[in-house]
């Protein structure tokens, strides 16, 4: 049997070693785990994006002959197929200084199944142009039909001829007789921007109207009351509709004025001319200084 005293001695070593032991398991450094070092983050550089090559100039074939000025039968190689046409360049003209331009769309007589130069030998408009500014090129186009792909390469021609010579954009005009009226009224409801000035002959408007009111180009109808072809009705309801709009617009009579002009010509204007009847004898108004007077003054 133990005494009180010997127990009481072993219940304090038994204390002390338990204590000696947890001090023993706290001074033991418990290992930390390693976190992982974060990944740099790659900045990826953005490939620049590819400059767009500029369009190569459509190829044209020159013509070799002349006639009145005019380098004949030149032919524009175009996606929209190739277009032909006359030009006249003056002999001052070296690209330091910007020229005017004037484009003159035929009737049915001068389109280029009837034969080359055809346009230029049956009207007088591109001619007549020439006593009105002599810093002015002058093309005479000869194109296949009065519908879409005669408007879409008149398009095409034209944009080829202001990137191609140096042109005054302020002075781009535009001339459209019978059917190549036609072309040319299309063409403005597309592409007024191209133009200064549009004068459309013993036609009709088979164009839009609303982009030649938003361009604010002017127009000027001229047609015989009595046109064998057309009638003046057609060309007084564009005149009408173009007015509607530009009075929709806010514009006073007076700004639709310098804007609009319809010229409505009776018999007797055609007679005193000599023509044989009002929708042939359109071409006299390549010769009336009034008229072509008001197209080369805008």
């Amino acid at each position: 049997m133990f005494s009180s005293q010997q127990i009481l001695t072993l219940f304090l070593m038994l204390t002390m070693e338990l204590s000696l032991a947890s001090c023993g398991a706290e001074g033991v450094a418990q290992p930390i785990p390693e976190m992982p070092e974060p990944l740099a983050q790659v900045q990826e550089t953005p490939e620049p994006a590819p400059v767009p090559s500029p369009e190569p100039e459509l190829e044209v074939t020159e013509g070799t002959e002349t006639y009145r000025g005019f380098r004949m039968d030149n032919i524009l190689h175009a996606p929209e197929g190739d277009i032909h046409y006359h030009i006249y360049i003056p002999d001052g003209y070296d690209g330091s200084q910007a020229y005017a331009l004037f484009l003159t769309l035929p009737g049915y007589e001068g389109l280029h199944f009837q034969g080359v130069g055809q346009n230029l030998y049956s009207e007088n408009f591109a001619f007549e142009a020439l006593n009105y500014n002599d810093h002015m090129i002058v093309a005479a186009p000869q194109l296949s039909d009065w519908g879409e792909t005669s408007t879409e390469q008149t398009i095409v021609l034209t944009e080829y001829l202001l990137g191609h010579y140096n042109i005054d954009q302020e002075r781009v005009y535009a001339e459209g007789y019978s059917g190549g009226g036609e072309t040319m009224s299309q063409v403005m409801g597309m592409r007024p921007d191209l133009f200064t000035a549009y004068l459309q002959c013993s036609s009709r408007w088979d164009g839009a109207y609303e982009p030649v009111v938003e361009a604010r180009v002017p127009v000027y109808f001229i047609i015989g009351e009595s046109d064998e072809y057309y009638g003046s009705g057609p060309s007084r309801e564009a005149y009408d509709s173009l007015h509607e709009l530009y009075e929709q617009a806010g514009l006073s009579d007076v700004e639709i004025d310098r804007l609009l002009v319809l010229d409505i010509k009776d018999a007797a204007y055609f007679a005193e001319g000599g023509a044989p009847n009002q929708h042939g004898g359109g071409n006299l108004f390549a010769q009336d200084p009034e008229i072509m007077g008001w197209l080369f003054g805008q």
